[in-house]
């Protein structure tokens, strides 16, 4: 049945390829938005590039655009990711910031051109969780969009700031110690708040045990 072949060993690989089929296939037909969410569900679990353009079709769909992402966040490979940015297009409002926070959490590298274009959207929820999702796929790349978009903040910049302690933060952990080291030095000033300014104190005496 579904469930047995959902949890089959990853070694039984043409149970699994039927299950997929016989879930995206059911996809196309008129079932139940709740129907549609548990074919999503067990996506997650088996799914393969090949059913991203049958789960990608509900990512505008308000009733299944969730458990569609929770799929596409778990697929593997390019195509999950391109669905998920082709979708910001597509969308607005929560549907659209759920598609920014899945390529966060898919660590989307190849996702931060566009994500930088969202920094400046007019809808400060957007901004928002585009800033978040950068933080969260860190890098040097993401950093430098987030540091660019620092100065052309006017009001609340927290958001910015802490995406930016996030990339530090990584990049600390990935032995990049000269790129953590400057984003802290950056933040460090006294035009940030205080909690910034500490965080990046914090931060900068992790870099220095690190070069010890």
């Amino acid at each position: 049945g579904i469930e047995d072949a959902a949890v089959a060993p990853h070694t039984d690989s043409a149970l699994r390829q039927d299950l997929e089929q016989r879930l995206i296939a059911a996809l196309s037909t008129d079932i139940s938005a709740d129907a549609k969410g548990y074919v999503c569900r067990k996506l997650a679990m088996v799914g393969s590039p090949a059913a991203v353009p049958a789960v990608a079709v509900l990512l505008t769909q308000e009733a299944n655009a969730h458990l569609a992402r929770h799929a596409l966040e778990r697929i593997p490979g390019p195509e999950a990711a391109a669905a998920l940015t082709d979708a910001l297009a597509k969308t607005s409002g929560k549907l659209k910031i759920g598609a920014i926070g899945s390529l966060g959490a898919r660590r989307e590298v190849g996702a931060v051109p566009t994500l930088a274009g969202l920094l400046g959207d007019t809808d400060p929820e957007v901004a928002r969780s585009a800033a978040l999702a950068l933080g969260v796929i860190g890098g040097a790349e993401a950093a430098r969009v987030l540091q660019d978009a620092v100065p052309a903040q006017t009001g609340d910049n927290m958001t910015l700031l802490d995406a930016l302690l996030c990339c530090a933060e990584s990049l600390l952990s990935g032995q990049k110690v000269s790129e953590a080291t400057a984003i802290y030095k950056s933040l460090a000033g006294d035009q940030h708040p205080r909690l910034v300014r500490l965080a990046a104190d914090r931060g900068l005496l992790a870099c220095l045990s690190k070069q010890t």
